[in-house]
């Protein structure tokens, strides 16, 4: 990975936040922290707001954590361009990459232990989209939903 990640969290998740930062020095992979910056509780919908709307702009990739992963999901996915995808083993990880090219990959930290978050982490990271035709089709589906803008 080239371009530089963004990482995010709230209060639940600001202790992996810490982990996977540790992780991805030793991996050499330059990354920028959003916050949260203690587990003093915090808002996830405005750090993974933020956290998106960074990714889009930069057509980088993040990574969110908060206690489930499922929140900051779902903020994050409000933001246009932005796929983000709650993985909870390096399966999903590896196909959030591969078939929907996934840019956020958001971790819960009250379900998985550094040890399984980093596995996923790696997987994600490592993981390119397929670029097959059939995978393009469906994600040129999903712009034209999002284009729409049935909100």
């Amino acid at each position: 990975m080239k371009k530089k990640l963004f990482l995010g969290s709230d209060h639940a998740g600001f202790q992996l936040k810490e982990d996977i930062k540790k992780f991805l020095d030793k991996l050499r992979i330059e990354h920028e922290d959003l916050g949260a910056s203690s587990d003093e509780p915090s808002d996830y919908p405005d750090i993974a707001y933020e956290l998106a709307k960074k990714v889009a702009a930069a057509d980088s990739r993040g990574i969110l954590m908060c206690g489930t992963g499922i929140g900051e999901s779902i903020v994050a996915n409000k933001v246009k361009g932005i796929r983000a995808a709650n993985c909870f083993n390096e399966y999903t990880a590896q196909k959030s990459r591969e078939h929907n090219n996934s840019n956020i990959l958001c971790l819960g930290a009250r379900v998985l232990s550094a040890e399984e978050a980093k596995t996923i982490v790696k997987a994600w990271l490592e993981t390119d989209f397929s670029n097959e035709e059939r995978h393009r089709r469906r994600l040129g589906k999903i712009e034209k939903i999002e284009s729409k803008g049935f909100r």
